[in-house]
Order: C-alpha cells, then structure tokens, then sequence
C-alpha cells in the first residue's frame, strides 16, 4: 500500500498511459541507435541472446524496483528514498539510501544537456527530408555535410533549443494532458513506422545476410567477456535505469495497478522495439556493403547514403528520422520529468514554473556539448574526450550504474523482505523470491563488473 500522497500529486489517467509512458522513456535512441551499431559491434545473433538474457535477469527486476520504489512512496526519485528510508527501512533512518535519487536527478541534468544535442541534429535532418533538401545527395556528400554541421557554432544550438521548447512544452502541460497524451499519439505510431521500416528492409537485396547476422549466432562468440559487459550496458542504457525517470513514472500510480505485469510488459515491448530496429537496419547494412561495425556514424552518414541509393528512398529517410526524433521526444520528456518532479517537490516550485527553469537550464548545460564538435573541439576533460564525451561517461557510466546498484541492494536489503514482496504485487510467491534473490546477488555483481569494466578498472 503507498505512503500518504503528496498534495496535489497528479496521477496517470490509465493504466495503458501509463505504460506507453514508461515505454515511452525506455524507447529512444537507445533503442534503434544504439542497438544497432552495438549489437554490430559484438556480433549481431550471439549479442541479441545475451542481451535478452540481460534484460530479463537484470533489467527486468530494476524495473519492478523502481516501479515498486516510486508507487509506494508517492513521491519523486529523491523523496521516495527519504521516505523509505525513514518510514520502512529495516536499516532504519538516516540511511544515504537516498544518494540513489540525488545521482538520477543529477544523471537526467546531464543525460538531457548532451540528449538534446543530438535529438537537435535528427530534428535538422528531419527538416531536410521533410524540405526534399535531402531527396538527393548533399554535393559534398552526407559525411561531409554531417561534419560541416556539428561543427558550426551556433546552427546546431538553434535545433537544440527547437527540441528542448518541445521537450518543455509536453512536461509544462502536466503528466495526464502532456506526458501521457503525448505518448499515446506518439508510441503506436513509432510502433507502425518501426514496423513499415523493417518489412521494407526485409524487401532488400541484403535481407537474408542481416538476418542471420541478427538470428544465427556464431557461439564461439560468447567466449567472449565483453559481450556480456556491452549487453548489460545496453540493457541498462535502453530500459533507464538508474536514473529515477520509472521511479517518478511509478510514483503516479494508484494501488489498483499490478506492477509485475507492468514492468513485464514495458521490459517486453522495448526489447521487440530494438530488435525490430535491427530487422530494419541490417537487411540494407548488408545489402548495400556497409560494415555492420560502422559506429555512432551508421544513423547520421551510412543511412542516409542507403535512403539516397534507392528510388523513393526520401520517403524513407523522412519516416526514419521522424521515428528517430519522437522516441528522442518521449526519452526526453521522461529525464526532465526527474528533474521538475524533485524541483517541485523540493521548492513548492510550481509545475509550469519547474518546467521552464529547469528547461533553461538544461539547455545552457547542453551548449558546451554543442561546441565541442565546433570551437572546443580542442578541449578535452576526460582522456581524449571532448565534453560532449565526457558529459556521456560521467552520466552513463558512473551515475546510471551507481544509482541502480543502490536501487537493487536497497530493495534487496533495505527493505523488509515481507514488504517488498507486498508492496511490489508479487505477494509470498516463487516468482516473488526470485524476484528478491536476483535484487539482492545477481544484478549487485553483474552491475559492478559493467561499472568497473566501464571506468577501466576491470576487463
């Protein structure tokens, strides 16, 4: 049963918006960008069946977590661990469980500043397909023109600025009339857009070739340790854990919702997201001759080159990146809904008023990640890393896995063992227990390994 809710706390207005919002955070660049040139990097078939093995063994059990976290506190990512902490804690008060919160706030900061860089560069590259200006080929070529782009040093802070008004605009509406409406119109439709691209991509030369690199798995592979690292870390990445964002999502829910089902249904539908991204984007790798290890580079230059190579290809290049800027949306949406949800909180802030100072703000962190492909290109912070990079690092790397070891330990532990099994749906069950014992050993270990391999430490 939840804490006493906070005055004026909003809620979602179903449980299917609920969904599609905790889908909505989870679906993003992660998901088609992401994937793919990781799963090409880490061969294709043996990294998908590592990867889902990840997602239901970790992933899964952080999400039920956090949902569990945020329902029962009613509150936003910090305060559902002061509440927990001091309410139920078997640990008893006082405990820095709460640090957890403060890293997600402090991660969403970050995350958005860099997120909405390159959400500002799809938006652009949307623009043009929707002009026709990318219908035919830039003169210099789309390598050349990407370059030219990111490297100016006030065009792209223009389309940053374009997304983060978006962005505001959605949160500023509130979670029933903004969040949720937006990601009812928007999931179903990157759903159907997702679908049309990969049965087109299954119509190419390449078809058969980026199939059996996605499903026929050369198992020698997984003698490999790092597979198991980049699968973890993609689980984590692509479902956002650690960061609060289904903390505060779940923190909108009334008792009447079953979590298990919830967290089962979001983990579900964003896997099948990623994998239909690579049924869509490895049949024209394979058929145009591209290396499936291409890199970051394989949205921004590879495939454009592929939509160029094929008569009405334009068309698919507008559907592409359109599919590519709402899931960049409703990610988004869900990291400044962190952040305004604690500032609300914290400062009696109203909703409108957090939306746009928070908004503000996030922007201005955002333009040194901006030029570092341009004036600052130069500038390094961490390693060889400009600070676009190292803003990356930071947040991914460290904050994101941090905070969902402490979710997991302090679910695991923190939390009376008969409470948590109530609180979280699952009641005294098998499924319950197993549950708790993947919280409390598996997901600790493997987390610590992925942060120790992530900041050079391990492997």
């Amino acid at each position: 049963m939840a804490l006493k809710q906070e005055p004026g706390r909003e809620q979602w207005a179903s449980r299917v918006g609920f969904i599609l919002a905790a889908m909505g955070s989870a679906v993003g660049l992660g998901n088609v960008w992401r994937f793919s040139y990781v799963a090409g990097e880490n061969g294709g078939a043996a990294f998908l069946i590592v990867y889902i093995a990840m997602i239901i063994l970790i992933g899964l059990p952080v999400v039920m977590a956090e949902f569990t976290i945020g329902r029962k506190a009613q509150s936003d990512a910090v305060g559902s661990f002061e509440k927990l902490s001091t309410g139920v804690g078997k640990l008893g008060p006082g405990q820095p469980w709460k640090i957890a919160g403060l890293m997600g706030v402090a991660a969403a900061f970050m995350i958005l500043s860099f997120y909405a860089v390159i959400a500002g560069w799809i938006l652009y590259y949307f623009v043009n397909y929707l002009t026709g200006n990318f219908w035919t080929a830039p003169e210099e070529g789309y390598e050349a023109f990407f370059g030219g782009f990111i490297s100016n040093n006030s065009f792209p802070l223009l389309w940053q600025a374009i997304f983060m008004v978006l962005t505001v605009a959605i949160v500023y509406v509130g979670v029933k009339k903004g969040i949720e409406r937006a990601n009812k119109i928007l999931m179903p439709l990157l759903g159907i857009l997702l679908i049309v691209l990969s049965i087109y991509g299954l119509t190419l030369g390449g078809a058969s070739q980026g199939l059996a690199f996605l499903f026929s798995p050369d198992w020698s592979a997984l003698a490999d340790p790092n597979i198991y690292l980049a699968a973890l870390g993609q689980a984590f990445f692509s479902l956002s854990l650690g960061m609060g964002a289904l903390i505060t999502y779940g923190s909108y829910l009334s008792d009447k919702e079953k979590l298990p089902g919830a967290a089962a249904s979001v983990a579900t539908l964003d896997t099948l997201f990623a994998i239909i991204a690579g049924i869509m984007i490895f049949p024209a790798v394979f058929a145009f001759g591209i290396d499936p290890a291409s890199g970051p580079g394989l949205v921004f230059v590879v495939m454009p080159d592929v939509f160029d190579s094929f008569t009405g290809g334009g068309i698919f290049g507008l559907l592409f990146f359109f599919l590519l800027a709402a899931a960049a949306l409703t990610s988004a949406v869900s990291l400044l809904e962190v952040a305004v949800a604690y500032f609300m909180r914290k400062f009696e802030w109203s909703r409108r008023k957090a939306a746009v100072i928070i908004g503000g703000i996030i922007f201005l962190l955002g333009i040194p990640s901006s030029l570092s492909n341009g004036v600052w290109a130069d500038f390094k912070i961490i390693g060889d890393r400009g600070f676009l990079d190292s803003v990356d690092f930071i947040a991914s790397n460290i904050f994101l896995p941090l905070g969902g070891l402490i979710i997991a330990l302090f679910m695991g532990w923190g939390i009376k063992k008969a409470d948590a099994l109530r609180d979280s749906d699952f009641g005294h069950t098998g499924l319950g227990l197993t549950w708790l014992f993947l919280l409390r050993y598996l997901a600790p270990i493997a987390i610590v390994l992925v942060f120790l391999s992530s900041i050079g430490l391990f492997g």
